[in-house]
């Protein structure tokens, strides 16, 4: 799946997409009759979209609606229900398809696709929002929200720290919880308000939402994070607690941080807490996780280093900050990534 974005001048009328309400029918949720009538649409169902969406699932004055290209997937959800077991155990209906023309109109939009697939996604789903919606992106990387707002109106920026892995069509394993950092993207001017209703939904359906004025500096905090453990751990092959307290690993992460908040600096953004404690946690955390990358390494998937080693290698030519280690990070995943399609 896919996603992309970029928006149309404000200035610029669009009729309102059939069913949607107006936007301050939507920010009020005064009465009982508005609070009934959410519609969320997950943009991507695999462990993450998934965990998101059957939470949001229980919630009695939230419709969620549940768009994957998977479906096997798609197909148990619908006849089972959305199961999710470890760090909660539930089951939740909600309305899944692969077929993104059988969705209603939605009020938000959560897209929880690789970032290789953002701009694919968005071209099939973006009439699903119009221009009341607001769309936010709990993707790795950066880069995501600039290819939503080529397509829908209000982008919102997102990180989130859950991690999950998918056990079977219809049921998602939950290995970790953890915070959901939200702010409006700047170029949308996505209102505030926009923000705090979506943080509310995620806080009363068991997730943890954390608004914020300005979400720059926790976006790159995680990709920092993601930048220095997940090529390492995919050329490794070592899950994360291991790669972390393996000496020549661990120093690397260290050394790969230093060069991304050297970027990020540069750039005068003030990250929203320490890489290196994101690291330790991981690492203390219950089980053997794989990083993201890792798993597609496995699988002989693309991944999403252009959207982490990549960006901060982009952002550090553009702020004249040299990022030796990234670059070799993202030569060598990329050169791992052609070794699957058999070169002569």
């Amino acid at each position: 799946m896919s996603l992309h974005a970029g928006h149309l001048p404000h200035r610029q009328k669009r009729g309102r997409v059939p069913g949607q309400r107006p936007l301050e029918v939507l920010l009020r949720g005064g009465g009982a009759q508005d609070r009934m009538s959410v519609k969320v649409c997950i943009v991507g169902c695999g462990a993450i979209g998934s965990i998101f969406g059957a939470h949001l699932a229980r919630l009695e004055d939230v419709e969620v609606h549940g768009y994957d290209v998977n479906k096997e997937h798609v197909c148990a959800i619908n006849e089972r229900g959305l199961r999710i077991s470890g760090a909660a155990d539930f089951t939740a209906r909600l309305h899944a398809t692969a077929d993104a023309s059988q969705i209603p109109a939605c009020d938000f939009g959560i897209v929880a696709t690789k970032s290789t697939h953002t701009r694919t996604t968005i071209e099939q789903a973006k009439q699903i929002f119009g221009p009341t919606s607001a769309v936010c992106s709990v993707q790795n990387g950066i880069g995501n929200e600039e290819i939503l707002a080529q397509h829908v109106k209000y982008v919102i920026r997102g990180t989130t720290f859950p991690a999950g892995h998918v056990i079977e069509p219809g049921h998602v394993g939950f290995d970790i919880n953890g915070d959901t950092w939200i702010g409006p993207f700047e170029p949308t001017s996505t209102p505030y308000e926009f923000v705090e209703k979506l943080s509310d939904l995620l806080n009363r359906s068991g997730m943890r939402g954390i608004p914020l004025k300005d979400a720059r500096g926790a976006q790159w905090t995680k990709l920092i994070f993601n930048a220095s453990t997940n090529p390492v751990g995919a050329l490794t092959l070592l899950h994360h607690r291991a790669a972390t307290h393996f000496p020549p690993t661990g120093t690397l992460f260290n050394e790969l941080i230093a060069e991304g908040e050297a970027v990020a600096k540069a750039l005068g953004i003030e990250l929203h807490g320490d890489p290196r404690a994101l690291v330790e946690k991981g690492a203390n955390a219950p089980g053997k996780h794989n990083a993201s990358m890792l798993q597609d390494v496995l699988a002989k998937r693309q991944t999403e280093v252009d959207f982490m080693n990549g960006a901060i290698v982009e952002w550090g030519k553009k702020t004249g900050v040299p990022t030796p280690l990234n670059r070799a990070m993202w030569q060598l995943i990329k050169g791992l990534e052609h070794s699957w399609t058999d070169p002569a």
